[in-house]
C-alpha cells in the first residue's frame, strides 16, 4: 500500500487543516534520498509549479523515484504551455446551460474552481470530473467564455494561498473524498502490499461478475495483502489512489471503461484489460481482420457496408445460407440475427444500420454448445461449455418482451479440452496481448473454429470457477502481484 505524502512549500500553509503526519516541505522531500526506498502517492501542493521551480522538481524526482505524484510532469508542462483542453459536446452544453442561469452577458468570463474533480457548483459535476480525469491536478481554475461552443479560456493550477476561507473547506473535504489516508491509518492488521481498484457497475443487468464473485475477489486479495476496493464510474477522479485497475464492468469504446482504462495506464498503472485490449476485442470487425491476418482458424465471413450493401444472393453466394449477422461492438448476443430468406436479411440488416455503418456477416455453424477458454498472460485458466438457450441457435435469448434466458454450462478440467481448440484458442489470445480473455469457439471433429475473443469474460461464482475454486481468484490477483512487483524492480 502506498503511503500519502502532501508537499508544501511551508508547514505554515497548512494551520487552516487538520494536523497530518504526511507532510513534507519541497525541500524536505527533496533532500531526502531514503525516500526512494518506498512507495507513495505523492499529492503535489506547491504554489509555483513552472519550470525549475521547487514544485516542478518535487513532481519530477517523484516519477524517477517511481512514486505516484499528483499533478506529474506531462500534466504540469501542457498546464503551464498554455494549451486549452475542449470539452465534449455533452461537456459544452452543461457548460454553455450553467452560464446561461448565472445571467452571464456576452464577453464576460466565468471561472470554476475544481478541487480534486470536485465543484461547489452542484449543475457542473460532470464537467469538473471530466476536466480533471483530462489534467489530474489537486486544484485546478477554468475560466470560460460565455458562448456555446470552446468555452474554456484559461486553465491554470490553483494553489492554497488563493483559497478563500469556504474554499478551504471545500478542499478538505475534496482531499478526504480523494484520498483516506492523508487522516487515517487503514484498518487493516497487516500493511497491504498494492492497491487495486475493481471497477463494476452495480446496476448492470448482465454483469461481467456476479456479486459472490466481486466479494470473492475482495476477500482473497486481502489473503494475498493486496487492499482491493470496488469503485464505480463515480469514483474515476479518485484512480490515481490505486496501483492497479481490474475492469468487472462491459466494456465498450467510447465509454467509461475504454476512459478509465486509458487513464489508468497513463498514471502508469497496471491495468486489466488495458485499451489496446478493449479496442482489439470489442470491435468485431478490427477482430476479424486481425485473425485473418494471423491466419487463425474463422467462420467465413464478410463485411457489409450501408453505402454499399449485398444483396441476399450475393452474401449467399459466399457464404451460404442461412448467415448470421452483427453489429461489430455486441455483446451476450445482443445486435445479432440470422438470416434464411431474403425478407430476414433486409430487415435485419434495415435495424443494424440504424447504429452502425458496418455489419459483419458471417456462416451459421450450429452446434450444441460454444467452448469458452479462458486465458490470462498467454496460459490457459478456464475451460466452459456454454449450451445454447432452450430451442434457440444462441447462448442467450432474448424474447420481444426483453426477457432473458440463457443455456447451461459445464466447467471443464483444462486437461480434457481437444487440443486443436486449446492451441487455436491460446493462438488468438496471444495475437491480442497478454491479458484476460476468454475465447469462444466451435469445434467440429478434429477441427475448431474462433468466433470472438472477449477482453471481459464473465468470472461467475459458480461457472467459471466450479473447477479452481477460489484459486481462480488467487491467480488472477497473483498476476497483478506479478507485474506491479515487476515494475518496481
Amino acid at each position: 500500500m502506498r503511503s500519502t505524502i502532501l508537499i508544501l512549500d511551508s508547514l505554515d500553509q497548512w494551520k487552516p487543516y487538520y494536523d497530518t503526519e504526511s507532510i513534507l516541505t519541497a525541500g524536505e522531500y527533496l533532500q531526502n534520498q531514503e525516500l526512494n526506498k518506498n512507495h507513495f502517492f505523492v499529492i503535489n501542493l506547491c504554489n509555483r509549479l513552472n519550470y525549475h521551480s521547487e514544485g516542478y522538481y518535487c513532481s519530477l524526482l517523484a516519477q524517477a523515484r517511481g512514486h505516484k505524484v499528483l499533478p506529474d510532469i506531462e500534466v504540469i508542462n501542457r498546464l503551464d504551455s498554455g494549451a486549452v483542453m475542449r470539452l465534449d459536446n455533452q461537456m459544452q452544453k452543461i457548460a454553455y446551460k450553467w452560464m446561461q442561469q448565472s445571467a452571464l452577458k456576452d464577453n464576460e468570463n466565468s471561472v470554476l474552481d475544481i478541487f480534486f474533480g470536485t465543484t461547489d457548483e452542484p449543475a457542473m459535476e460532470k464537467v469538473a470530473r471530466y476536466i480533471f480525469e483530462q489534467n489530474p491536478c489537486p486544484m485546478l481554475r477554468v475560466q470560460f467564455a460565455f458562448r456555446e461552443k470552446n468555452q474554456i479560456e484559461v486553465i491554470r493550477p490553483l494553489s492554497l494561498d488563493e483559497l478563500t476561507d469556504s474554499q478551504q473547506d471545500s478542499f478538505a473535504q475534496a482531499l478526504d473524498a480523494f484520498s483516506k489516508k492523508v487522516w487515517r491509518q487503514p484498518r487493516v492488521k497487516k500493511p497491504a502490499r498494492y492497491d487495486l481498484a475493481i471497477l463494476h457497475d452495480p446496476n448492470e443487468v448482465m454483469p461481467p461478475s456476479n456479486k459472490t464473485a466481486l466479494n470473492l475477489f475482495l476477500s482473497q486479495a486481502k489473503k494475498l495483502q493486496i487492499n482491493a476496493e470496488l469503485i464505480t464510474a463515480q469514483d474515476a477522479y479518485r484512480l490515481m489512489e490505486y496501483d492497479a485497475l481490474f475492469i468487472r464492468q462491459t466494456t465498450s469504446l467510447n465509454h467509461i471503461t475504454y476512459r478509465m482504462a486509458q487513464l489508468a495506464q497513463q498514471a502508469d498503472m497496471v491495468v486489466i484489460d488495458d485499451p489496446l485490449s478493449i479496442i482489439r476485442c470489442t470491435n468485431k470487425v478490427y477482430l476479424k481482420e486481425l485473425l485473418d491476418k494471423e491466419e487463425i482458424p474463422t467462420p467465413k465471413s464478410a463485411l457489409i457496408f450501408k453505402s454499399y450493401p449485398l444483396s441476399w444472393e450475393q452474401i449467399t453466394q459466399l457464404l451460404g445460407s442461412p448467415i448470421v449477422l452483427k453489429v461489430p461492438d455486441g455483446s451476450f448476443s445482443h445486435g445479432m440475427g440470422k438470416a434464411t430468406n431474403t425478407d430476414d436479411y433486409q430487415k435485419i440488416l434495415e435495424l443494424l444500420f440504424a447504429n452502425t455503418a458496418i455489419v459483419l456477416a458471417q456462416e451459421f455453424l450450429p452446434t450444441d454448445f460454444d467452448w469458452r477458454i479462458g486465458v490470462l498472460n498467454g496460459n490457459p485458466l478456464f475451460a466452459c461449455k456454454y449450451f445454447m438457450a432452450r430451442g434457440h441457435w444462441q447462448i442467450y435469448h432474448h424474447d420481444v418482451s426483453g426477457k432473458s434466458e440463457s443455456g447451461s454450462f459445464e466447467t471443464v478440467p483444462i486437461n480434457k479440452v481437444p487440443r486443436h481448440v486449446l492451441r487455436n484458442a491460446l493462438d488468438a489470445a496471444n495475437s491480442i496481448g497478454k491479458g484476460l480473455y476468454g475465447v469462444d469457439v466451435k469445434a467440429f471433429d478434429e477441427k475448431s473454429v474462433i468466433i470472438e475473443v472477449n477482453d471481459n469474460p464473465s468470472l461467475d461464482h459458480g461457472v467459471e470457477d466450479a473447477i479452481l475454486g477460489d484459486e481462480l481468484y488467487r491467480l488472477i490477483l497473483r498476476e497483478f502481484i506479478d507485474r506491479l512487483e515487476r515494475k518496481h524492480r
